[in-house]
C-alpha cells in the first residue's frame, strides 16, 4: 500500500532538517532503511521492535519492513490558496498526501530568524489552516454548484452529497477544518471523494529545543490546547538533536546520548510509528526461512483483502488463512508448538485481522 505523510510548515520551523533526519534513519537504525525518489520524497521504513524478535526466532534469509513515504512540502505564505509564493506547488503536493505532519517552531532562537518576527505556534497554525480552508472552500463551492442541477431531479445520491457539501462549507466559513466534522463510515467515503485538504488527518509536531525535548514548554501547552477538538495528535521533538543523533557513527555513542536527554530511542522513530497510527493502519506478519516481512493493511480489512495486499490472486483465490498471535509465537518459540498449545487458528473469509497477526494463506487461483 503506497500511503504517503507530507510535511508542511512555515519557513524557518525546520521541516527540512526533519526531513534530513528522516533520510538518515538508517544512522539511527540499521535495519530500516530510507530511500530517495525525488529530491524532497523519500521511502522510509516504519521501525517495528516485532520484527527483529521474529527475525531472532526464525533466522530467514532477509527481513523486509512496512513503508511510507514522507514528502517534505515546499514552504506555505501567506496568500497561498491564491497561488502566492510556491502556493499552487504547495497545494498540489499536499493534495496528493494521505496525512498532514505540521512542523511548528515551539523554540527561541536569536540566529533562527522568524518568517513573522516572532516564535507564535498558534497564529504559525492558523495561517496555514486559513490558507488550506480558504482553498477547499473554492472547491466545496464547486462541488456544491455542479450538484446544484443534479438534486433537481430527485438523485438521492447527490442530495446526499449536496448536504455534506454544504456542512463541510459551514465548517470551513467559521474557520474548521472539514476533519473536525463527526461523520459516520458512509459519510467519511462519501467525504473523502471531495478531496479535501482538510479532511485528512493530521499530526502536529512541535520542533523544540533541547530543554524542552523530554517534558515540552509553554509553546507545546499553547499548541495542545489550540487543537484539543481537532482529534490530533501533537507529537513534541527537537529536530537539531536528531540531527545530531544522525551525526553520531556508532549505536553505543547514539544511545549514550539518548540516556544524557532521558529519552528512550530517537524521536524520528516516533514520528514514524505516529505516522502509520496517524493513517488507521496495521500490521500483519508473514515469517518463514525465505523471508520475514511487515505487511501494511488499513484497520478492519478481512483476511482475503489482508492476502490482496501481498497479491491479487491471493484475495481471489482465498481458501483459508493460517492465523498465530505474535505473543504466542514469540512465547512458545515455533509453528508446532504453538500448534501444541491450542493457540494456531484456522480463519476463513470473515476474519477481521488483527494487529500482529502472523499469518500464512491458502489460496487457489
Amino acid at each position: 500500500m503506497a500511503l504517503k505523510c507530507g510535511i508542511v510548515g512555515l519557513p524557518n520551523v525546520g521541516k527540512s532538517t526533519l526531513f534530513n533526519c528522516l533520510s538518515n534513519a538508517k544512522a539511527q537504525s540499521a535495519n530500516y532503511p530510507f530511500c530517495t525518489i525525488e529530491p524532497n520524497v523519500g521511502t522510509i521504513s516504519v521501525p517495528d521492535p516485532r520484527l527483529e524478535n521474529l527475525e531472532k526466532l526464525v533466522n530467514p534469509e532477509r527481513v523486509v519492513p512496512t513503508t511510507m513515504e514522507i514528502v517534505d512540502i515546499a514552504g506555505l505564505v501567506k496568500g497561498a490558496s491564491k497561488g502566492e509564493g510556491l502556493g499552487n506547488q504547495f497545494l498540489a503536493n499536499i493534495r496528493e498526501t494521505d496525512a498532514i505532519i505540521h512542523v511548528l517552531r515551539c523554540f527561541d532562537d536569536g540566529n533562527v530568524v522568524h518568517v513573522d518576527g516572532k516564535v507564535d505556534p498558534v497564529a504559525d497554525k492558523e495561517i496555514i489552516d486559513i490558507e488550506l480552508q480558504l482553498k477547499d472552500l473554492e472547491t466545496v463551492e464547486k462541488k456544491i454548484s455542479g450538484l446544484a442541477r443534479v438534486i433537481k431531479s430527485g438523485d438521492k445520491d447527490a442530495i446526499k452529497e449536496h448536504a455534506l457539501a454544504e456542512r463541510a462549507k459551514d465548517a470551513l466559513e467559521n474557520g474548521r477544518s472539514v476533519r473536525t466534522l463527526d461523520l459516520d463510515e458512509t459519510e467519511a467515503a462519501i467525504m473523502k471523494s471531495f478531496q479535501l485538504i482538510t479532511s485528512k488527518p493530521v499530526m502536529y509536531l512541535c520542533n523544540v529545543d533541547e530543554a524542552s525535548v523530554k517534558s515540552g514548554n509553554k509553546y507545546v501547552d499553547a499548541v495542545r490546547e489550540a487543537v484539543k477538538d481537532e482529534n490530533a495528535e501533537v507529537l513534541v521533538i527537537g529536530a537539531k538533536i536528531e540531527a545530531d543523533i544522525t551525526e553520531l557513527e556508532e549505536y553505543e555513542e547514539r544511545q549514550m546520548f539518548l540516556d544524557e536527554l532521558g529519552l528512550e530511542e530517537p524521536g524520528v522513530n516516533r514520528l514514524i510509528r505516529s505516522a502509520y497510527s496517524l493513517l488507521d493502519l496495521d500490521t500483519y506478519f508473514t515469517a518463514g526461512v525465505k523471508e520475514v516481512r511487515a505487511w501494511t493493511i488499513k484497520k478492519g480489512m478481512t483476511a482475503p483483502q489482508a492476502a490482496g495486499v501481498i497479491h491479487t490472486d491471493f484475495e481471489k483465490g482465498f481458501i483459508r488463512a493460517e492465523v498465530m498471535k505474535y505473543k504466542d509465537f514469540i512465547e512458545f518459540g515455533s509453528e508446532a508448538a504453538v500448534k501444541e498449545a491450542g493457540k494456531f487458528r484456522v480463519e476463513g473469509k470473515e476474519y477481521i485481522v488483527e494487529d500482529g497477526d502472523v499469518m500464512h494463506f491458502r489460496f487457489n487461483v
